[in-house]
């Protein structure tokens, strides 16, 4: 079972269910949606993902890791799986959080909200390295300096589509791991705050919902901002979800 969800924390749930060994963890950097049922669009101009092998299960690990590579993939084989999982969390919970909340593209964020994205950045790298993660704030900044200025992350698409998010595995991670050893990270608890209250207050389906960016002083010289998304039905079967 190789498992390429958004966390940290699901590992040891499926470990609480199934044999240690069957389990490999992995990551996967890409962007990418459903655009119908069983057809995905691959977005970005890349496709990076990263497996994590034991001594028991690496010979397995090592045949998948061929057989995605011989598919085109990049693929690296490592044996350091909590590490890998918050080098992947550390990019990506700044990106999510800030494209949702804004509601856009991360070259709008990385302009308009720079300083909330440094400081997220900084603070789940902080919160990262003291789960023994090999990452620095200056490196992610120049990760997402070069992304396309028009990706989306997944949970602003799911969010903007009132599909379920990934707030929790995302978001709700870094708190509870920064809550477990102590550090603040005031910015990243503001936008997962601000964005389980847009939840909860999300209606009936098909209710167009507004909402503002609460920006801080430093970055209202513009006005506040306004974005509104519909609701859609909710999805007919398990099969119309996107997970």
């Amino acid at each position: 079972m190789i498992p390429f969800l958004n966390s940290v924390e699901h590992v040891a749930t499926l470990r609480e269910r199934f044999p240690a060994d069957a389990v490999a963890p992995a990551t996967i950097r890409v962007e990418a949606t459903r655009v119908a049922a069983g057809e995905i669009e691959h977005a970005s101009p890349f496709a990076l993902v990263e497996l994590a092998a034991s001594g028991a299960n690496a010979e397995r690990v090592e045949r998948v890791a061929a057989a995605l590579r011989g598919a085109g993939v990049d693929v690296n084989v490592r044996t350091d799986e909590t590490a890998m999982l918050w080098e992947k969390l550390a990019l990506l919970a700044p990106l999510a959080l800030l494209t949702t909340w804004a509601a856009a593209p991360v070259g709008t964020v990385r302009v308009e909200h720079r300083g909330d994205m440094v400081a997220c950045v900084a603070e789940v790298a902080e919160v990262a390295r003291s789960e023994g993660a090999h990452v620095h704030s200056d490196h992610l900044l120049a990760i997402i300096d070069g992304v396309p200025e028009s990706m989306q992350s997944s949970m602003q698409r799911d969010a903007a589509a009132g599909r379920p998010t990934e707030l929790e595995a995302i978001g709700g991670a870094v708190l509870r791991a920064a809550g477990r050893v102590g550090i603040a990270v005031p910015v990243t608890q503001r936008l997962v705050d601000s964005l389980r209250e847009r939840e909860r207050m999300v209606g009936a389906p098909g209710g167009l919902i507004t909402f503002r960016a609460n920006r801080p002083p430093t970055e209202r010289a513009g006005g506040p901002a306004f974005a509104s998304f519909r609701v859609p039905p909710a999805p007919d079967s398990f099969a119309d979800r996107q997970w």
